[in-house]
């Protein structure tokens, strides 16, 4: 998994034109319908703590957990009120439990091996409260094949930035993952400068998915369209799980 430590200082930028209120208000309408007397909710994955933020906003008591320490500086740094701690999705512990755990922008998609998706199953498992819910998002395998991966390339500016970020994918049909490789080009003031990641994703499958939570000791309470009330069709990449303890 990549740790975003290169361009973290740049990821709201690159995401500005990201829906993050409409995302959170997505999320805390899948939270009260699955659990309406939910209260305290950890990101799991939090990133730069943009949702985490928008779901304090709506009345939630937040926790957030990230791998990066860039991204949790800046999480610190605009969410002051909010505790988060660093670790990993697949082996992070903490002596709370939650009501609810959500874990989004497809870090699911990034457990990439049996393992790892198992793993980080169970870190979501054991820190839900009894009746707690686990709702994350995630690429969905039939949109993957059927739109599959290109090159893309964005071009965002702020006013002190201008930044072209290049995305290469490699698909490997035989593991179900994306190798995402991204060259980003920073233009300022003071100069210029390229950074290099590589991110690799999975796409997953609804068998599998139901295989994965019930041997995890979890149930598959939902499965939605990212954003919409219904079911995932091939022309949707994003997927969401509404998940519980059995």
């Amino acid at each position: 998994m990549s740790n975003f430590a290169e361009y973290s200082a740049y990821y709201d930028l690159l995401y500005r034109d990201k829906d993050y209120a409409g995302e959170a208000a997505y999320i805390a309408s899948l939270i009260r319908g699955a659990h309406p007397a939910a209260r305290t909710v950890l990101d799991l994955g939090c990133g730069t703590g943009r949702h985490a933020g928008l779901l304090q906003n709506l009345g939630y008591d937040i926790c957030g957990v990230d791998m990066s320490a860039a991204m949790l500086e800046e999480a610190r740094r605009t969410q002051p009120a909010i505790t988060f701690h660093e670790g990993d999705a697949r082996s992070f512990r903490l002596d709370r439990r939650f009501d609810a755990v959500v874990s989004l922008f497809h870090v699911a998609s990034y457990q990439t091996t049996n393992r790892d998706f198992a793993a980080y199953l169970q870190t979501a498992k054991s820190l839900m409260a009894p009746g707690g819910v686990f709702i994350f998002d995630f690429w969905y395998g039939p949109a993957v094949l059927a739109d599959p991966p290109a090159v893309r390339v964005k071009r965002l500016e702020d006013g002190r930035h201008k930044i072209t970020r290049i995305a290469e994918p490699d698909h490997d049909s035989l593991r179900n993952t994306v190798d995402v490789r991204y060259q980003v080009l920073i233009e300022s003031v003071a100069g210029a400068r390229q950074l290099s990641e590589s991110h690799r994703m999975r796409y997953f499958f609804v068998p599998e998915i139901e295989l994965f939570l019930e041997n995890s000791g979890l149930i598959l309470r939902k499965i939605t369209a990212w954003k919409e009330d219904r079911l995932p069709t091939s022309a949707d990449w994003g997927a969401c799980v509404i998940a519980g303890l059995e």
